[in-house]
């Protein structure tokens, strides 16, 4: 199941996320929209957790389709730490975008692995004096 966020959760859920966040701008009356919708569902099982999954509904979150300048549906971008690293737009069919979702699964997965800085030294189980 992909989350599907708004503006109001946005800032929340994407820019602020631990992980990068692959943001799919789509609407209701998109065609393309639900042919790609099982890919991302396999893209997101394959990527386990390096990887969050969420929907925006273009026509509902208009700020957020203008700020992130959207010209086409979908539109898929790559958010990192809140700022965009990829952008997947105008991709010509499946294989390409395919494509696209595996460069970005193999660059995150060799990427080494960091931990949250929110981590409290009581959950560590260490003791201080």
């Amino acid at each position: 199941m992909v989350l599907s966020v708004s503006e109001r959760t946005f800032f929340q859920e994407v820019l602020e996320s631990p992980v990068p966040v692959l943001v799919n701008f789509e609407a209701p009356w998109c065609g393309l929209c639900r042919i790609i919708h099982p890919m991302l569902l396999q893209f997101q099982a394959q990527c386990g957790g390096e990887i969050k999954l969420v929907n925006v509904n273009a026509d509902n979150n208009f700020k957020l389709s203008t700020t992130y300048k959207l010209k086409s549906l979908p539109t898929l971008l790559l958010i990192e730490n809140g700022i965009v690293r990829q952008r997947l737009d105008s991709f010509r069919g499946r294989e390409d975008l395919r494509l696209a979702l595996e460069e970005i699964k193999i660059t995150y997965n060799k990427r080494p692995k960091t931990y949250n800085n929110r981590t409290k030294t009581a959950d560590l189980g260490c003791r201080t004096a």
